[in-house]
C-alpha cells in the first residue's frame, strides 16, 4: 500500500491564499450541487423555501469538504500524477487540507440542522458519512463508483426531506423519500458513469468503457425526458383526432345530403383559479404543461450535448486527455440533467434558472478545473 504521508514541500511554506483554497475545493464545481437539492425538493412538492436554501448551502459545504479530503488522501498519488495540484505542489499543506475538510463538514452539518432541524440533519449525516468513506476508504476499490453515486443520490434525497413537509407540514419522511426516489436514481446513475470514467483520467481507458457510459447516459437522458415525450405524444394524438374529426364531419355533411355531428377527441384544460372548469378545447395542451415539456426536453438535450458529446470523443480516441475532458463535462453536465428533473416535477422557472447557470459554470471551469 502506498504511503500517502510522503509528500514534497515539507519545509516552511507561505500562508495559504484564497486562490489556492479555491483550487483545493474545486470551487466552480460546487455550482452542480444546489440542483441536486432542488430536484429532490421539487419532487417532494415544495421546491423553494428557506429550508431548501439552507440545505443547498449545507450540501455545498459537504461537497467542498469532499474535494479537500480527496487531495489529503491522494497526496502521494497526486505528487506523481498531478503535481500541479495545491497539496503536492506545496501551496497547501496536507494537514491544512484535512483541517479544511473537517471544518467544512462541521459547517455543513450545522447549517443543515439550523435550516431544517432533525429532519434536514437526517439527510446531511449519511451524506457526510458517504463523502468521508469514499475518500478515505472506498475510492480505489470496486465499490468506489457505487459509493460516489450513493452520495449524489443522498444529496437529492436531502432536498426531498428538507422540502417534504412544506407549509402544510403534511408530507411525512417516507413519502418525501419516495417522491425523491426517481430523481435520486437518475442523478446516481449519472454519477456512477462519471466516477467510472474518472479512474482513467491519466492513463486513458479501453474504448468499451466510454461506449458503455455513453449508452448509460443516453438512457438516463431519455428517462428524464419521458414526461416531455408523453406530452408530445398526447398533443400529436389530439391533433390527429381533430383532423380525423374534421374529415368525418366533411364526409357526413355531403353523404346523401344528411349532416351528422363529427366525432372529436378533446383534451380538457386545467380548472381556472376560481375552481370552475374551463371549456374543453380540441387537441389542446395547457401553456404550463407545454412550457414544462420544453424545459424538460431542453435540459435532456443539453445534457447529452455536453456530457454525451464528450464521451463520444472518448469513444473515438480514449486517451487520458479525452477521458479527462469527458469527466469535466460530466461534472458540469449534471446541471441540465437536474434542470430536466426539476421541470418534470413542475418547478419550471427554477429549472430554467439552472439552465442559465450552466454556461456560467462552464466559463468558470476554464479558470479553475472541476476535476
Amino acid at each position: 500500500m502506498e504511503d500517502r504521508r510522503a509528500v514534497p514541500g515539507s519545509g516552511s511554506r507561505p500562508a495559504v491564499g484564497l486562490a489556492d483554497l479555491a483550487q483545493l475545493v474545486r470551487a466552480p464545481a460546487a455550482l452542480s450541487v444546489p440542483g441536486d437539492v432542488l430536484a429532490g425538493a421539487a419532487a417532494a412538492g415544495h421546491p423553494l423555501g428557506a429550508r431548501t436554501f439552507g440545505v443547498m448551502g449545507s450540501s455545498v459545504c459537504l461537497y467542498w469538504a469532499g474535494m479537500a479530503l480527496n487531495d489529503y488522501a491522494d497526496a502521494a498519488v497526486d505528487a506523481v500524477e498531478r503535481p500541479e495540484r495545491p497539496v503536492p505542489s506545496g501551496r497547501v499543506p496536507r494537514r491544512t487540507a484535512l483541517a479544511v475538510a473537517g471544518a467544512l463538514t462541521a459547517g455543513g452539518l450545522a447549517l443543515a440542522a439550523a435550516s431544517g432541524g432533525r429532519r434536514s440533519l437526517l439527510g446531511a449525516l449519511p451524506l457526510a458519512g458517504a463523502v468521508w468513506a469514499y475518500d478515505l476508504k472506498l475510492k480505489s476499490t470496486p465499490a468506489g463508483p457505487a459509493a460516489m453515486a450513493s452520495a449524489r443520490a443522498l444529496d437529492v434525497l436531502a432536498g426531498a426531506l428538507a422540502a417534504g413537509r412544506g407549509p402544510d407540514r403534511t408530507t411525512g419522511t417516507g413519502t418525501a423519500l419516495l417522491r425523491g426516489a426517481v430523481p435520486a436514481a437518475l442523478v446516481g446513475a449519472h454519477t456512477y458513469t462519471l466516477t467510472a470514467l474518472s479512474r482513467h483520467e491519466i492513463s486513458g481507458a479501453p474504448a468499451r468503457l466510454p461506449a458503455a457510459t455513453l449508452a448509460a447516459s443516453t438512457a438516463t437522458a431519455l428517462a428524464a425526458a419521458l414526461p416531455a415525450v408523453r406530452t408530445a405524444v398526447a398533443w400529436r394524438a389530439g391533433r390527429l383526432a381533430e383532423r380525423d374529426g374534421a374529415t368525418g364531419a366533411a364526409r357526413s355533411g355531403t353523404s346523401a345530403g344528411i349532416s351528422r355531428p363529427a366525432a372529436t377527441v378533446t383534451i380538457p384544460r386545467p380548472a381556472a383559479a376560481s375552481g370552475t372548469r374551463r371549456p374543453a378545447t380540441t387537441a389542446s395542451v395547457s401553456p404550463s404543461t407545454a412550457a414544462r415539456a420544453v424545459v424538460v426536453a431542453a435540459g435532456a438535450l443539453a445534457y447529452l450535448g455536453s456530457y454525451g458529446a464528450a464521451q463520444a470523443r472518448a469513444v473515438r480516441k480514449p486517451s487520458g486527455e479525452n477521458v479527462r475532458r469527458a469527466v469535466g463535462a460530466g461534472i458540469l453536465g449534471l446541471m441540465p440533467l437536474q434542470a430536466a428533473l426539476t421541470a418534470r416535477s413542475g418547478a419550471t422557472v427554477a429549472a430554467a434558472a439552472l439552465g442559465v447557470v450552466h454556461p456560467l459554470a462552464r466559463r468558470l471551469a476554464r479558470r479553475i478545473s472541476p476535476t
